[in-house]
């Protein structure tokens, strides 16, 4: 079996490229943009811009996969914000480029169209857990990119007889993950405190909010299981189930703390938080696949503690 992986040499993508490659025992080749990188000598790696649909399709007729991941996207919401008209292009106009290409090139793979929890926007209080049938009410700019491209994937599967699901992915996280994400960021905080680097203050904005956190490495066998078994032109949420506050994840992070650590609110950190919960509801997903989750909470913060303490070494 071949995989195509689109957009790998992000943090889920290197993930993602491991599962398939040693734990499903797949032959996988990941695309990447021009100066990005992929340390994979296991792989086929294209230089690949979706905004080139003729490049997709010289690609697809050279490799012929079984399996197509989506994950090439501009996923930033503040440069949503700043760049609404490439955040467009890239994910509506560069999956509307995939899915032609696949259309034109004589065969039908299998496509994982990955989107994302933001796209149900303000969830209202009664609405969690949040079903797949939620009303979406997209409060930002990515998230309206996203819930287009769940939509154009509902499309081509209906017009054209596609193979196609699409998948909203709740919070992941683990090692590798950028400090711009909350976890990630307390972890490195932490790390850089114990190595003397940094006073012992870890500083925090609301932590109130409750969000649905699960291992990046939970999140990507939940995607090979849908390619496998999830239903032609469905949409499925990706994530733990469980919503838990910010507060308690900081609470186990500094548990695991080797200094003692003050906690100090940062004004510059503090956010409006329109909605106070977000919950998947994950009973279409453990149904059609068998998924559950693999790796605790408290495993994934030593995970990405450790790989934070190396770092501030």
């Amino acid at each position: 079996m071949k995989a195509l992986i689109i957009g790998a040499a992000g943090f889920v993508g290197g993930y993602l490229i491991n599962h398939l490659s040693s734990d499903c025992g797949f032959e996988v080749c990941a695309t990447k943009l021009c100066g990005e990188q992929i340390e994979n000598e296991n792989i086929s790696v294209y230089d690949l811009d979706i905004m080139n649909k003729e490049d997709i399709i010289l690609l697809l007729q050279k490799e012929k996969p079984q399996q197509i991941y989506h994950l090439a996207a501009q996923s930033s919401v503040s440069v949503s914000w700043d760049k609404p008209q490439l955040t467009a292009d890239i994910n509506i106009k560069g999956t509307i480029n995939l899915l032609e290409a696949v259309r034109e090139s004589g065969y039908s793979p299998k496509i994982l169209l990955v989107g994302s929890g933001e796209e149900y926007g303000y969830v209202l209080k009664g609405e969690v857990p949040i079903t797949e049938d939620t009303l979406m009410r997209p409060g930002n700019i990515y998230a309206v990119t996203k819930a287009c491209q769940g939509m154009l994937g509902e499309v081509y599967a209906r017009a054209y007889n596609m193979d196609i699901v699409m998948v909203r992915a709740f919070n992941h996280i683990g090692p590798l993950q950028s400090d711009t994400f909350v976890i990630a960021d307390f972890c490195k905080q932490v790390a850089f405190i114990e190595a003397g680097k940094k006073p012992p203050v870890i500083s925090v904005g609301n932590l109130d909010a409750k969000r649905d956190f699960t291992d990046v490495r939970d999140i990507v066998r939940a995607y090979s299981l849908l390619m496998q078994s999830g239903k032609k032109g469905e949409t499925y949420n990706v994530g733990s189930g469980k919503a838990v506050s910010i507060r308690n994840m900081l609470d186990k992070i500094l548990s695991h703390s080797k200094v003692k650590i003050n906690i100090e609110t940062d004004p510059k950190r503090l956010r409006p938080s329109d909605v106070p919960i977000i919950e998947a509801d994950i009973s279409k997903l453990c149904a059609h696949t068998g998924w559950k989750r693999n790796i605790s909470i408290d495993d994934t913060i030593e995970d990405i503690l450790e790989y934070w303490r190396n770092i501030a070494k």
